[in-house]
């Protein structure tokens, strides 16, 4: 099939690359050149595994190409996939600016049937705005064009989008059209084949299924970082907590591990919107405000642990950091709670030698020469003249480190662990300090 995808973020990159590895021809059109220039020399202009790797072979093969052209965009795919950005208003919701946007574009160049489909995280009811922005686009041509507007919200997880694509749990499809569904199913009937994964509903439905869908994972998270806290001043191991409830079958062990906080471009983003939504059609969302509020405070409870350590005196120390990206096996700083973490350092006076296996260049250009920081090539060079080493991100290379190293380069012999990596007993056995997140009453907390 030709499909059109808007977009070259991670959901429009990888779903545009992963249909055109089925055998699809994609293009995949963005309106920033520079990007697409990249694209077109095989740069990737993000970091997940695999992504490369994929693009390359299917941009050999003639079925992967990259434009700015809107016209040829929307000549090209029969199927046209909005996966454009949303991101939060100043209100907390989702800005569809760039949905309508491409959805308007669609109605001027359009002259023939099209399947319009929303795979951007999207609010309840922007099917219709994007049925009524390309409707008036047709009207002031003066044209009468069928087209059917579908609901299919992605579910990739960064760092694993690939695979996620490829091998999905479920395809969520929201339509009232038989001949778009026709169309749909044989576009991902390649990803059907060991067991049907298509599930279709309303179109309404489908977009308020991807928004329940990752504020239940966020509140998962957040319960268990309450927990972790009430665990703390309890004198209770909150990783004992963790593996006692998550053998319950009705609970499960995914999602329920304590930590500094969730971040990324989902969580907050879409907990927030739909937070928003509920307050806009007169409903007050307690829970999910609450959700939003436990993380906040979960992304400062790192630092409350390290000021405690140190009498409040933070001015003139150095801390190490261990991992930048909100989540391991991507660059993706957005919301991170290492953000927060070095933030609130900043504002008591010391200073951060941090690093991440994969996102420096983000750091950089984030803070650009921020006074105070210091990125290092690898994590041993990080320690140096460290007053303390801080963990954010859980990377695999930081789960078996060298302790007897640790405590000679660090000048106390502490490690704050944001992701609860190790075993309190086999880090003490070396000489080293640790706090961890919810791990006994040796756990700093606020006084409040």
């Amino acid at each position: 099939m030709n499909i059109t995808i808007f977009g070259t973020g991670y959901v429009g990159l990888v779903s545009g690359a992963c249909l055109a590895d089925v055998g699809h021809h994609v293009v995949c059109m963005d309106v920033d050149q520079g990007k697409i220039e990249k694209l077109k020399n095989g740069i990737i202009p993000i970091y997940e595994p695999g992504l490369e790797d994929i693009v390359k072979h299917n941009v050999d093969a003639g079925r992967l190409s990259f434009t700015t052209d809107t016209e040829q965009a929307v000549a090209h795919g029969l199927l046209q996939f909005i996966a454009v950005g949303t991101p939060p208003d100043e209100d907390g919701s989702a800005d569809l600016q760039y949905v309508t946007a491409v959805a308007r574009s669609i109605g001027q160049h359009m002259d023939e049937y099209k399947v319009i489909i929303d795979k951007s995280t999207v609010p309840v009811g922007t099917g219709d705005k994007v049925r009524a922005a390309v409707l008036h686009e047709l009207d002031h041509r003066g044209v009468e064009l069928a087209f059917d507007v579908v609901s299919n919200p992605e579910f990739l997880k960064e760092g694993a989008a690939v695979n996620d694509f490829m091998k999905p749990d479920r395809i969520i499809v929201g339509t009232d059209s038989e001949k778009a569904e026709e169309l749909l199913r044989e576009a991902y009937y390649p990803f059907n084949r060991n067991h049907d994964r298509m599930i279709f509903m309303d179109i309404r439905s489908a977009e308020l299924t991807k928004y329940a869908a990752n504020s239940l994972l966020a509140t998962k998270i957040s319960f268990m970082n309450e927990i972790s806290n009430l665990a703390e001043r309890l004198g209770a191991d909150i990783e004992a907590v963790r593996k006692g409830i998550g053998s319950d079958p009705r609970i499960g062990y995914h999602f329920i591990y304590p930590g500094c906080g969730y971040g990324g471009s989902c969580f907050p983003k879409d907990v927030q919107a739909l937070a928003r939504t509920a307050h806009d059609c007169g409903y007050e969302a307690k829970l999910l405000n609450a959700v939003e509020t436990v993380n906040y405070a979960q992304k400062h409870v790192l630092f409350d642990k390290i000021s405690h350590y140190f009498n409040g005196d933070l001015n003139g120390k150095t801390i190490a950091i261990w991992g930048l990206s909100f989540k391991p096996n991507t660059d993706d700083m957005r919301e991170a709670p290492s953000r927060t973490v070095m933030e609130d350092l900043w504002k008591a006076g010391a200073k951060v030698q941090a690093y991440d296996p994969e996102a420096m260049e983000e750091t950089q250009r984030i803070y650009g020469d921020q006074d105070g920081l210091l990125l290092c090539g690898t994590k041993e060079q990080a320690m140096k003249g460290a007053d303390a080493l801080v963990i954010c991100t859980e990377w695999k290379e930081f789960r078996s480190p060298d302790f007897e190293q640790v405590k000679s380069t660090i000048r106390e012999p502490v490690i704050f662990d944001g992701r609860n990596l190790y075993e309190p007993e086999m880090v003490q056995r070396y000489g080293l300090v640790y706090y961890a997140i919810g791990r006994g009453l040796n756990q700093f907390h606020r006084a409040d």
